[in-house]
């Protein structure tokens, strides 16, 4: 009878083991690996649920195995004003919309949904490819008003994302920046950046380039979990210590800083990049505008579930209570005591480290020229 008992007693703690072991395997399928976001959250500029179809798209649609789609845009325009002191450039110019990348943090999720998108999920599995963006960079640069101003070649997505393999919008807008004598700023995650070497070289010997290659971590985990689809910190790294060598102009944004996750790493990270070469560098505070906040704070109790809390806590300390700020000179470098201790403590090792002791490489708009005029 007792046998009896025991193998009854096996059987139900068998049975319930099971059911633990099948919850977490369904959990573990609910997480999207190789994604940032886990869900498009819906579109606040849609009344019904966001649009499935989008225009024309270059690849088939493939929702169900979740892989990328690139979607055409005939873009009117390219080039746009940037009225924000936060940022450091006056005018932008995106080849593409939405990112591969998938950066949980990404501030420019939001945009997304101007195309009837969602800022989730959509963002970095609808890739949107402005095919007409040489001709519409040309067309802008050659006005007979146009002062050659620099212009940042994306700064709302990352121009080096792995679209651009495809396309090589980039390198033909480069192209043209050359010939035309045209200063530009590029902002990357991605080791593509070598790949034009060539013209960022022969850019830099007239000063017309600067590149900044983002780095917000040394640890290759948080890497994976945060921007799931970049180069790796090592790659990155290397293409700092490249660019370096090869002369051409290159500072390191540490950015964005997550108070909780990646703050403690700021010291390393500025005496990593020193080592390398690196005079310039800077850094914001991650700020959740929009839909980013829900898209956010899901990966983070989904990666982070024992602090949590406590990082969002500290996002809100940074933003006068709130996970966001639309204050300009304040958006991007937080406020409040936690915000300032991370200002001192970069400020403190950009010094230790001789960064940003010596005045940026001028750009050169004095000897932009148009092809046409030789005529």
């Amino acid at each position: 009878m007792h046998i009896v008992f025991i193998h009854s007693f096996f059987i139900k703690i068998s049975k319930y083991f099971s059911k633990l072991q099948l919850k977490y395997l369904e959990m573990e399928t609910d997480y999207i690996k190789g994604r940032g976001a886990q869900f498009n959250p819906h579109n606040l500029y849609l009344k019904t649920e966001y649009k499935k179809e989008f225009a024309e798209g270059i690849d088939d649609w493939e929702k169900e195995n979740g892989k990328t789609v690139f979607l055409q845009s005939d873009a009117k325009t390219l080039v746009h004003q940037v009225c924000s002191p936060d940022v450091g450039f006056s005018y932008s110019a995106n080849p593409y919309q939405g990112c591969e990348h998938g950066c949980i943090y990404c501030y420019a999720r939001n945009s997304h949904e101007y195309w009837s998108l969602s800022a989730g999920l959509d963002f970095e599995q609808k890739i949107i490819v402005k095919e007409n963006a040489p001709l519409l960079f040309k067309k802008f640069i050659t006005q007979k008003s146009w002062m050659a101003a620099p212009i940042a070649v994306a700064g709302n997505t990352d121009c080096y994302q792995p679209a651009e393999r495809k396309f090589k919008l980039t390198r033909q807008i480069l192209e043209i920046a050359l010939q035309y004598h045209q200063p530009v700023y590029i902002t990357t995650k991605n080791s593509l950046v070598l790949r034009d070497s060539d013209i960022l070289s022969e850019m830099a010997k007239l000063k017309l380039c600067r590149v900044y290659i983002s780095i917000n971590s040394l640890d290759e985990n948080l890497r994976s979990k945060m921007e799931p689809r970049t180069t790796t910190i090592k790659q990155r790294l290397k293409t700092v210590e490249t660019l370096v060598k090869q002369s051409i102009p290159v500072g390191v944004m540490v950015a964005p800083i997550i108070p909780g996750l990646n703050d403690s790493e700021i010291p390393a990270i500025l005496k990593t990049i020193s080592e390398l070469g690196v005079k310039s560098a800077g850094y914001s505070i991650v700020r959740l505008n929009g839909q980013l906040a829900s898209i956010f704070e899901d990966w983070l109790h989904k990666n982070f579930p024992d602090r949590a809390d406590k990082v969002w806590r500290m996002i809100e300390n940074c933003h006068n209570g709130k996970v966001s700020d639309s204050i300009f000179c304040h958006r991007m470098s937080g406020s409040g005591n936690f915000a300032k201790m991370i200002e001192a403590l970069f400020n403190l090792h950009c010094g230790k480290y001789g960064i940003n002791t010596e005045e940026h490489h001028e750009r050169n708009s004095k000897s932009f020229g148009k092809q046409l005029s030789l005529f």
